[in-house]
């Protein structure tokens, strides 16, 4: 049986505990790299006082804009 590369995602990312989230894949459709760039960008997340930090602003900019 074929997966559809969202539901590759999604296995991905329930297994981390993420269960409301909406997948979208762009280029590869091999499983094997879907996984792979799913985990990979798991791990370059940044919360959002890295990204405040990153950029030199409070966590009100970060999130009212």
């Amino acid at each position: 049986m074929v997966e559809h590369s969202a539901s590759l995602q999604l296995s991905v990312l329930e297994s981390v505990g993420v269960t409301d989230v909406l997948a979208k894949s762009k280029g590869s459709s091999n499983p094997h790299n879907l996984v792979k760039a799913t985990i990979l960008a798991l791990g370059e997340m940044r919360d959002a006082r890295m990204v405040a930090q990153n950029r030199g602003v409070s966590m009100e900019k970060v999130f009212r804009g």
